[in-house]
This record gives structure tokens, C-alpha cells and sequence, in this order.
């Protein structure tokens, strides 16, 4: 069953009249429409969002786009446009955990998801294609789940909200999908604008949009995909989570979003070490978020670089789920100039995102290019993004 493509080796996005041609040639009828959903970057706030707490990501200019077709029958066919393995073929009526493989399980989990909730999903016919990176912490099975939700809304005529669209997708990857993620990617995929960021505060769903615009502020932001692959449903990030779980138990509080930093050396009493520094990870991480965006809203991006540092300095130390490429792309960027640097996503491999002067963004390329070869690291791959719109039709 294909895979995500290589980020340093797909290629863009298909025109949707591209797309909707090859949906034509391989299913044998016009597509019903095309949507998409972009990727997203977390600028700040990792592992905050199952614990009730704040995160500030936005939507990239990556996304993942589905050409989708209605059946009149219950069969439901899946095709990418990568890789060789032809069309995966099931029914609406054989979704269940663990009946998917690959990068079907988000497509299918989705529909299963909605038929949880009641909705009339009927047989359909899907083309998949996309530029998010696999594996590189830019939320690419999110992505994926978006695009076909946002479809399958407008399709069946569900009249989900954006928050009801979040939660749903949220249950396909905890249950069908069998990752414990929390509602940070849905949402910034889903309710992302261009040119911001979104504060969403994960307990009530509340969403702000944040303005984010690095070109003004004279500067770039690079993600540095270090292609160490990392996977949500496994073991690290469940244990992180439990974790978290534990300590907010032992504290009587119902999540870490309760606890604040003075509240801290109280805790460090009551926990044994690494508890205590799994949750003072998510303590001063929800405490960073708030402060980056006090700071963005008065003296704009540049203002911001000691808090992405920092971030990187507690997900490394304290909830320890960094890996040596990652600690080697951020102290590289900020030798070479970047403002501040840090790992983003869910860790254990993934990207790092680097806020740099505009004027040393080849520095910094070429110095993380070099220090990644001399330590005998695959090459990465770097580029920039910036804040775009959210899920959508395109036609």
C-alpha cells in the first residue's frame, strides 16, 4: 500500500483540472468536486493540547487535496497518486478498527467516524494527492483527514461546524486510527487563515486568529525536515501522555491546564522526577504559548525568538522527545543567525522550524546542510512556509 511521498522528491500539488482529469481516467466518471486541507506548523505549544491546555499553530502552504466521487452502492475505492499499488477497494458496512492500512486508514476512519455519529456516508470514489511531508511533525495524516471530511460535509449535506468536523476527526485518529492525538492539527487545518496563526485553547475549543506575518518583520520561517520518521501511534507518545494523565491525577486537577508555573514547586514534592518533569514540560509550555502571543499581538514575530528556544530547551530536557538530528538542526540554526529554533510537532524525529532573518536564510540553510552532512545525517530538506488558508473546496 503506497505511502506519503518524499518531500524532497514529489511534486507539487496537482491542478485541480489535473486532478480531476486523472480521477476521470482511473474511476471512469467525473469527480463530484475537489477539496483541500493544508498541513500545519506548530509554532508553539507541543503536548499541550491533550492536556487541556494552549497552542498556537497555523495552517502551511502544503496541503492535501482529494477528488472525490459518489457511488450508488456501498463500495468505496481509494487511489493516491503516488506510489504503484493501484486501487484499495472496501464497503462502507467492513469500516472498522484495524480493517485499514497505510494511508487509508485516514481517509477510512474518517468515514467511519461520521457514520459513528449518524451521518449517511455512502460508497464513494477518492484521488489523493499531496505535498505534505510524511513523518516530518507537519500534521500530513491530519491533512489527509481534513480534505476527505470537508468533502464528505459537503457531500452528504451533514452541516457539521468546524468544531464538530475537529472532534471528528480527533475520534478517527484515536480509535479507527489508533493514535492518541488531541484536537491541535484538526483545528489548525481546519480553521487556519493566511497570514495568522491560530490560539486555540484546547479545553472549550475557542479559537483566535493571531496575526502572523514574518515577511513584514524582515524575516523567513524555515522548517528543517530532518526525514527521521516519526509515528503517533506508538509507544513514546502514549507514555508521554499517560504521564501527563498521572500527574494531573497525583495534583488533584482535572488536566495540566489547571496547574500553574508557581504551582510547580509544590509538585516537584509530590511527583516522583520524571513525572515532575513531564508536566512542568506542559506547565511553562502552556505558560510560553500565552506569552508569544502577548508578544506577537504587541511587537510582532520578531519579538518571539528566546520562547521558541526555550520550547525546544523543555521538549528536550523535560519531556525529553527531541532526537540528535533535531538538537543539531536548532543550535546549528541559531549559530548561523536564526532568531530562535525549535523541534515542532510530536517529536521523536520530524522538523524543526528556525525563525530567521530573511537576509541569512542561505547561512543558515547551508550551515544546517554541513553540520547534517559532517555528523553523517541524511540530508535534510529545507524550506519555508508560511501561514495560509484552511480547509476548502477548490472545485
Amino acid at each position: 500500500m503506497s505511502t506519503a511521498p518524499d518531500p524532497a522528491t514529489a511534486p507539487a500539488p496537482a491542478p485541480a483540472g489535473d486532478l480531476a482529469a486523472r480521477f476521470t481516467q482511473e474511476f471512469g466518471s467525473d469527480p463530484a468536486g475537489i477539496w483541500q486541507a493544508p498541513g500545519r506548523v506548530n509554532l508553539i505549544g507541543e503536548h499541550t493540547d491533550y492536556n487541556e491546555g494552549f497552542v498556537l499553530p497555523f495552517a502551511i502552504d502544503r496541503t492535501a487535496r482529494v477528488a472525490v466521487g459518489v457511488r450508488t452502492d456501498s463500495t468505496v475505492r481509494l487511489l493516491s497518486t503516488y506510489g504503484d499499488q493501484g486501487v484499495v477497494t472496501t464497503t462502507t458496512g467492513s469500516l472498522e478498527p484495524g480493517s485499514a492500512k497505510g494511508w487509508t486508514k485516514y481517509p477510512l476512519g474518517v468515514m467511519w467516524a461520521l457514520r459513528q455519529r449518524g451521518i449517511d456516508v455512502p460508497g464513494i470514489d477518492l484521488l489523493l494527492d499531496s505535498d505534505v511531508p510524511l513523518g516530518a511533525g507537519l500534521s500530513s495524516s491530519h491533512a489527509i483527514e481534513c480534505a476527505v471530511i470537508t468533502a464528505l460535509n459537503d457531500l452528504t449535506g451533514a452541516g457539521l461546524e468546524a468544531q464538530d468536523m475537529v472532534l471528528a476527526t480527533q475520534q478517527a485518529e484515536n480509535d479507527f486510527v489508533g493514535a492518541p492525538t488531541g484536537i491541535m492539527d484538526q483545528s489548525a487545518s481546519l480553521r487556519g487563515a493566511r497570514g495568522h496563526a491560530v490560539f486555540l485553547d484546547c479545553r472549550d475549543q475557542n479559537a483566535t486568529l493571531v496575526p502572523f506575518e514574518t515577511e513584514p518583520a524582515g524575516l523567513v520561517l524555515l522548517v528543517i525536515d530532518t526525514k527521521v520518521s516519526h509515528s503517533h501511534a506508538d509507544g513514546g507518545y502514549a507514555s508521554r501522555r499517560a504521564a501527563c494523565e498521572l500527574g494531573a491525577e497525583v495534583l488533584g486537577v482535572k488536566a495540566l491546564r489547571d496547574v500553574q508555573v508557581g504551582d510547580l514547586a509544590e509538585a516537584s514534592g509530590l511527583l516522583d522526577e520524571v513525572t515532575f518533569r513531564r508536566v512542568r514540560h506542559v506547565v511553562t509550555e502552556n505558560d510560553r504559548v500565552l506569552q508569544t502571543v502577548e508578544l506577537l499581538g504587541d511587537r510582532g514575530p520578531a519579538a518571539i525568538g528566546h520562547l521558541l528556544d526555550a520550547s525546544h530547551a523543555s521538549m528536550r530536557d523535560d519531556f525529553e522527545i527531541s532526537c540528535p538530528e533535531l538538537d543539531l538542526a536548532v543550535d546549528t540554526s541559531r549559530a548561523a543567525g536564526a532568531i530562535g529554533a525549535r523541534m515542532t510537532g510530536g517529536g521523536f524525529g520530524g522538523a524543526a522550524i528556525a525563525l530567521t532573518p530573511a537576509a541569512s536564510e542561505h547561512k543558515v540553510r547551508d550551515a544546517v546542510v554541513r553540520a547534517f552532512s559532517e555528523a553523517g545525517f541524511t540530508e535534510p530538506d529545507i524550506f519555508t512556509v508560511s501561514p495560509a488558508a484552511g480547509a476548502m473546496r477548490i472545485a
